[in-house]
């Protein structure tokens, strides 16, 4: 008995170190084509999404901060329209109103969430792929965009989800985010995560909980309060 405790000992230890050496093995190219082969089947079928989110922010140079962002996102895509608005409720646990508002290619933010107080943003188009990442975009539109790797699945709020790392091919977007890392949820073509990491060590975090597919949005969806 003795002898055996003296044999299986190592040999467990040596089968915990492979499962490690394994799973820390990049996947294969396969399973990223699967996945994002899932999504341009799906995004043909997505059109808008409700959900609510909490948006976390970590600084950590020059000084330590967190900001902590909740409130109601709307996404609708009709062919190559897209629109996209944010209307907060809280920050670090406190009333906000602040909203922000993508149609048609032009951004428009309102801290006050009122039309009379939004400013405007007509250069906004170039970069509306990025703001519909994770939201009806296909995977032929993610390849264009991003350098991508794929992570495994992972489960989010119950939920089973394909973990992608994006690596932006362009370098302007590069020099704002080192990384995106996004949990998708491949048959609605939405993601329940996304981790934004930025060069001086600053993390964003976007949770997405309560996700409403392809159902009415509400009137004032796009708008700003009178």
């Amino acid at each position: 008995m003795r002898l055996l405790l003296r044999f299986v000992g190592p040999l467990a230890a040596l089968v915990a170190l492979l499962a490690t050496f394994i799973s820390a093995q990049p996947a294969p190219a396969q399973d990223l084509d699967s996945v994002l082969t899932k999504l341009d089947a799906a995004s043909k079928n997505f059109h808008t999404t409700t959900a609510n989110f909490e948006f976390d922010t970590v600084q950590t140079d020059p000084i330590p901060d967190t900001d902590i962002q909740a409130g109601t996102v709307y996404y609708q895509r009709n062919g190559t329209s897209f629109q996209m608005a944010a209307h907060l409720q809280k920050r670090n646990d406190r009333p906000a109103a602040t909203t922000y508002i993508l149609s048609h290619g032009v951004f428009r933010l309102s801290d006050t969430g009122k039309e009379g107080d939004a400013k405007t943003y007509n250069q906004a188009a170039k970069y509306e792929s990025y703001l519909r990442l994770g939201f009806g975009a296909s995977g032929a539109e993610l390849r264009e965009k991003w350098n991508i790797k794929y992570l495994g699945k992972e489960t989010i709020d119950g939920i089973a989800t394909d973990k992608l790392e994006l690596v932006a091919k362009d370098p302007n977007v590069l020099k704002l985010f080192v990384k995106v890392t996004i949990w998708l949820d491949t048959a609605r073509a939405v993601s329940l995560k996304q981790v934004f990491d930025e060069p001086d060590g600053t993390t964003r975090t976007c949770h997405y909980t309560d996700l409403r597919v392809n159902q009415t949005l509400p009137s004032g969806a796009f708008s700003f309060n009178k």
